[in-house]
C-alpha cells in the first residue's frame, strides 16, 4: 500500500507530515525527513488506535510504502494579504485537498471524530474546576482554555466553509456545553458537503471539506495529547 504524504514545513517552527488518506494520522519533526520518519512510527500507533475503538484486527495497513506527494511552506501575510514577518499564517493547501469527500469518507470521518472526542472526554471529564483552571509556566492556556480553544477552532473551521456564521462569542459559555454544541452542529452540517466541489478563500487561505476534516482531527488529537502531557507534568 502506498501512503501518500503531504509535508507541511515551517508549522510553528516544525515540519508536519500528514498521512493524507488517513485523517487523524500525522507526525511532527524538526525538519521534513524527521517528520516522515516519525510518521512511519505514528502509522503503527494509528492502526492500534483504530483497533482499540473498532475491535482487534478490524484495521491493518499491512506493508506500505511512504511517498511524499506534496509539500507546502507555511508563510505569513498581513491584513493586505501581503507577505509579512508577523500576521496570519497560511497553512498547507495540498492538491489532495481539492478532492470532494464521498459518502464513505464522511461516514468514516464522523466515526473518527467520535472516537477522538471520546478520548478527550476520558482525559478531562473527571477533572475538578481547580485542575481545569490551573495555569502552567510557559503555557498560553489552562486546560479549560485549551478545551474552549478546541471548540472555538472547530467553529472557525465550519465558518471557513460558510457552514456557520458569527463569532465564537455566541457559543454557550460553559466549557463542556460549548464543546458539545459545536460538535452537534458539525455532525448536522458535515453530511451536507457530500461530493461538494467547494473551495472557499478565507483570510488568504484556501479551505475545502477535505482540508477541514483533516485539520479537525489533527487539532483535537494534538491538543488532547498536549493536555495529557500537562497532566503528567503536573503530578
Amino acid at each position: 500500500m502506498r501512503i501518500s504524504i503531504g509535508l507541511e514545513l515551517n508549522n510553528e517552527g516544525r515540519a508536519l507530515a500528514w498521512a493524507l488518506d488517513f485523517p487523524g494520522c500525522f507526525a511532527y519533526g524538526a525538519d521534513g525527513p524527521e517528520a516522515v520518519i516519525s510518521l512511519a512510527r505514528q502509522l503503527a500507533i494509528y492502526e492500534e488506535w483504530i483497533n482499540q475503538h473498532a475491535g482487534p484486527g478490524t484495521f491493518s495497513l499491512g506493508d506500505y510504502d511512504l511517498r511524499i506527494v506534496d509539500t507546502w511552506e507555511v508563510y505569513t501575510i498581513n491584513h493586505e494579504y501581503e507577505p509579512a514577518d508577523v500576521g496570519y499564517a497560511v497553512n498547507a493547501w495540498f492538491l489532495y485537498d481539492w478532492k470532494p469527500l464521498d459518502t464513505t469518507e464522511i461516514e468514516n470521518g464522523m466515526v473518527l471524530l467520535d472516537w477522538s472526542r471520546e478520548d478527550l472526554q476520558s482525559v478531562v471529564s473527571h477533572l475538578s474546576d481547580e485542575q481545569l483552571d490551573r495555569t502552567f509556566v510557559g503555557e498560553r492556556w489552562s486546560i479549560r482554555g485549551i478545551l474552549e480553544h478546541i471548540a472555538n477552532t472547530e467553529w472557525w473551521y465550519l465558518n471557513c466553509l460558510n457552514m456557520v456564521e458569527g463569532e465564537p462569542e455566541q457559543l454557550p459559555e460553559a466549557t463542556f456545553q460549548r464543546l458539545t454544541w459545536v460538535r452537534e452542529r458539525l455532525a448536522a452540517e458535515l453530511p451536507g458537503i457530500l461530493q461538494r466541489e467547494q473551495v472557499v478563500g478565507k483570510q488568504g487561505e484556501f479551505w475545502s471539506p477535505r482540508k477541514v476534516l483533516r485539520r479537525l482531527l489533527w487539532h483535537e488529537i494534538d491538543h488532547r495529547q498536549h493536555i495529557e502531557k500537562l497532566l503528567m507534568e503536573g503530578t
